[in-house]
């Protein structure tokens, strides 16, 4: 849908919605509370439910009268269709830190797909979510769902033409803070002694760009954006304010990709085991091979399709991973991108299901990946209505469940495999929060009251760490938690003159220890020094910090969110840009690549 159509559609929606929450306000079931009697917890629970039902009725018969659709069309539809259509959730971010949300994923039916739309139950609002087309399967994206303070329970809910529906639910959680005194800009990290550049690693368009004296920016000052022109791409392009090597890897107008063609997110290896594929994901749910040195769009990849959730192998350039859409059907299958060959390597239903009967999925949410070497794996488990029944880890090698965990219906916000293969790290809102298991869930080691943007790296030691924000910190702390001794090294401080910011890590950086990317977005407030970039950041207290990069993607939903992702070596971060022209779907993956020897 083009954008003046949505902007008309979305001005005619709310005149109509008026209209229907008029209509309905007074509304609902009687009970004993309406008699003078205090209602007892079934009815109680009842009435709620029918609420959150006639909230989402509402958003979609308000978009529907919006679009101009008769209402007698859907009876007559109903006559001859009662399939419910189905419902995910894939993604969702922070457009403004603990202000706005964005949140997308996918629906299919039968026939087709005619409305996504939203309600959160804390603020009462409603809303309808942008949709691929009105097909069997379609995407769904919605840009700002604003949520107050504290817990925010928001449903989304699938109807097909019949008004048949499905609804899921997930939660988000905004922290409230305080507001503390400017922080100084933290002091310049000190330069490195020049060294020879080797470019060995970097693709031909970077090889001969740096100097034997070359060195990273330490200097965490705020600079403007200077202006730039869009690269072309696989053109080299020095970053005007940071003089690294910039390439545009992609471009999917030329490239044929549907919609964008953008990294998928940063706790996933965008690049193969040795830097010459780069996986990208496009907006009609399929995955593309790139060659990484030259940039060409090599090919569309038969197998993975939606949350395929894709991990290249450790050291076999060749071969990926990838499980069904979801999970569904807990399986693990290897892709050669060279051949095409696909072979099962892990057939976890039959195993899952005499722990859990009710088991029908099983995947990391789309956030986890698996140890280091890719020999250790992390799964949570769910049914067919997507209620969490467990967590288990699994051995590539000897395809062998090392262990499991009941997590008696709290659903993790994912769950990842630590590098070292040692931690099963599983994230939550809820009770659990975060927290670090061992391969047998026999030891736990508390991480986090809930779940933040995160990754796991190494330190410069080897051992594990998780590092994060904490927007409930005083300061909006980045920190790092020592998984083996539980201590927690703050970084650097996000709450700055009163200012926000959203951010992702990648900690994917394996040969490189002791370091990890913050890309920062969404900023609320003055600008500061971290705000819109591409940062390397070391693993210590009173870190090293380097810049690598503008991203120079205008917030718009979380498509245009640059989540980059780093390379075993830490020479090419992988990040999205919608270069500044405020698009929500015009992004591309951009490549900042650095010589081996930058990090100091």
């Amino acid at each position: 849908m083009k954008l003046d159509s949505r902007l008309a559609l979305m001005a005619a929606f709310e005149s109509v919605l008026l209209v229907a929450l008029a209509a309905c306000g007074g509304g609902g079931a009687a009970s004993s509370d309406a008699q003078g009697l205090a209602a007892t917890p079934a009815e109680a629970a009842a009435a709620e439910e029918e609420a959150i039902d006639k909230a989402l009725l509402t958003a979609f018969d308000a978009a529907e009268a919006a679009d101009g659709n008769d209402a007698s069309v859907r009876a007559v539809a109903k006559a001859t269709d009662n399939v419910l259509p189905n419902v995910r959730i894939s993604a969702g971010d922070w457009v403004v830190a603990n202000k706005t949300r964005s949140l997308s994923g996918w629906a299919s039916d039968n026939v087709a797909i005619k409305r996504v739309v939203w309600h959160n139950t804390r603020t009462g609002q409603i809303g309808y979510a942008a949709l691929s087309g009105i097909t069997t399967v379609a995407s769904w994206s919605v840009d700002r769902i604003p949520v107050a303070l504290g817990t925010n329970l928001i449903y989304v809910a699938a109807f097909d033409a019949a008004g048949n529906k499905t609804r899921i639910q997930t939660t988000v959680t905004a922290a409230s803070r305080t507001t503390p005194a400017p922080a100084p800009t933290p002091a310049p990290a000190p330069t490195p002694a020049p060294a020879p550049a080797t470019a060995a690693e970097l693709s031909p368009a970077c090889k001969a760009f740096y100097a034997n004296s070359f060195s990273l920016v330490s200097t965490l000052g705020t600079t403007a954006v200077p202006a730039l022109a869009k690269p072309a791409k696989g053109a080299a392009t020095a970053e005007p304010t940071f003089k690294t090597c910039l390439v545009r890897g992609t471009d999917y107008v030329a490239d044929g990709t549907s919609g964008f063609a953008r990294n998928d997110y940063s706790r996933r290896q965008a690049f193969n085991a040795d830097s010459t594929r780069q996986l990208v994901y496009s907006n009609n749910g399929f995955w593309h091979l790139y060659d990484a040195n030259g940039h060409a769009h090599l090919k569309q990849l038969s197998g993975p399709a939606g949350d395929a959730e894709p991990q290249w192998h450790a050291t076999d350039p060749s071969l990926l991973y990838f499980i069904p859409s979801n999970g569904i059907g807990m399986t693990l299958s290897e892709l050669n991108v060279s051949t095409g060959a696909t072979r099962a390597v892990g057939d976890f239903a039959a195993r899952l299901k005499t722990t859990w009967p009710s088991a029908s999925a099983a995947w990391t949410r789309s956030e986890g990946s698996p140890s280091a070497d890719g020999r250790y794996w992390c799964f949570m488990v769910e049914n067919a209505s997507w209620g969490s029944v467990g967590v288990f880890t699994w051995d590539r090698d000897t395809d062998t469940i090392l262990g499991t965990y009941n997590t008696n219906g709290e659903r993790p916000d994912h769950v990842s495999m630590s590098p070292s293969g040692k931690h099963c790290v599983v994230s939550s809102d809820g009770a659990l929060g975060t927290a670090a298991f061992s391969r047998d869930f026999a030891t736990k080691t508390p991480l986090l009251k809930n779940s933040q943007h995160s990754d796991l790296a190494l330190t410069a030691d080897g051992d594990d760490a998780y590092v994060a924000i904490d927007y409930a910190s005083d300061k909006g702390d980045v920190f790092m938690v020592n998984i083996r001794t539980g201590v927690r090294t703050p970084l650097f401080s996000t709450y700055l003159s009163g200012s926000t910011t959203a951010l992702h890590v990648s900690g994917k950086a394996f040969n490189k220890k002791g370091w990890v990317v913050i890309s920062t977005y969404a900023e609320d407030g003055a600008t500061q020094w971290l705000h819109g970039k591409v940062l390397a950041v070391q693993l210590a207290a009173n870190p090293r910090i380097y810049t690598l990069a503008h991203h120079r993607s205008g917030a718009n939903g979380y498509w245009t969110t640059p989540v980059a992702s780093v390379n075993r070596d830490f020479t090419r971060v992988t990040f999205n840009s919608n270069w500044g022209n405020g698009s929500d779907l015009d992004v591309d993956a951009y490549t900042v690549e650095i010589p081996p020897a930058a990090l100091k």
